[in-house]
């Protein structure tokens, strides 16, 4: 099999000298593997680091789409990318195309084979190749939650984990799949007070068996979304409906109803967000405040974190 690796959304800084250990095991194998030069400076791995793992160096995207049949991306392709596709490509990435009506029709047209990870399941029903981005994204979602609770950064100027004598944030967490259970992992860790919404009472029970009273849940009523989400300081919304868009769990009337200065991390928003108020923001810009609320809707959380997404993926 002839695989090829365009290069991805580069990092300000590269850590040169790691080695790129997913090719080195494809070469072994005997696969050719071809990879756009630059495509690792973002994760600390240089054209020679590939080369000397058994990989071939492109100059550009087009001659990896030339020389491979199997197309290894990380994010959803470009349009000048979509142009490369061909018949007798297959594209292997994060599609996410739930909300990329344009993209689904480019795909279809291009006469590809499109695999999305997010949608690989293995045989007891798991999300393999979403799982590790779901666990970074998660992560990242309460750390970006308080910072953005700072007065400077436009929110109410609350600790997360408070201080002797001051009440720590509320932190609300609907959805307890991987992005929620890894967003009460650093919750819970920073000292808030942590509630988790679910529509399972099986994995609120599986949450309470292993946090205990570090934690509250709450089956996803209508009242009980209304009432954690207008008294939370942080909303953290991690729902996945596999293959289709996120619903809307949280109204704009509710975003009316939280206190000014609260917060929303809609991690959800790569399959639409769910939130009726968020929409898609980027790494460079990802805050927008409606009704007083601050939003951080950034699609592809993880890239902030490159060489931990890559590696975790890998």
């Amino acid at each position: 099999m002839r695989i090829g690796v365009p290069t991805e959304i580069k990092t300000d800084e590269s850590r040169v000298g790691l080695v790129p250990f997913s090719v080195r095991e494809l070469s072994g194998l005997g696969h050719t593997v071809t990879v756009q030069s630059g495509a690792g400076d973002g994760v600390g791995c240089d054209d020679e680091t590939y080369r000397r793992a058994g990989a071939r160096i492109a100059p550009n995207a087009a001659a990896v789409f030339e020389a491979a049949e199997l197309i290894v991306k990380v994010k959803e392709p470009q349009p000048s990318e979509v142009a490369l596709l061909e018949k007798r490509h297959t594209l292997f990435t994060y599609l996410h195309l739930a909300p990329e009506p344009r993209l689904t029709d480019d795909l279809v047209r291009s006469g590809c084979t499109a695999i999305a990870y997010e949608t690989v399941t293995d045989q007891v029903g798991g999300l393999p190749l979403l799982a590790p981005m779901s666990e970074v994204a998660g992560r990242m979602a309460v750390q970006a939650g308080a910072h953005f609770l700072e007065r400077p950064q436009g929110g109410a100027g609350i600790l997360l984990g408070g201080v002797p004598g001051v009440p720590a944030a509320k932190v609300v967490v609907i959805g307890g799949g991987v992005v929620g259970t890894n967003a009460v992992h650093i919750a819970v860790g920073m000292g808030a007070d942590v509630v988790v919404i679910d529509k399972s009472i099986r994995r609120l029970r599986e949450l309470d068996v292993q946090y205990g009273n570090q934690i509250h849940t709450a089956f996803a009523t209508a009242e009980a979304v209304e009432h954690h989400v207008t008294t939370a300081d942080l909303v953290v919304g991690a729902v996945l409906v596999p293959g289709r868009t996120a619903p809307k769990i949280v109204t704009r009337d509710l975003v009316r109803a939280m206190a000014r200065g609260s917060v929303i991390v809609d991690v959800a928003i790569d399959q639409g967000g769910m939130a009726e108020t968020s929409r898609a923001t980027t790494h460079s810009d990802p805050v927008f405040t409606t009704d007083g609320v601050v939003h951080y809707c950034v699609a592809n959380m993880p890239g902030a974190v490159a060489r931990t997404s890559a590696f975790s993926l890998n």
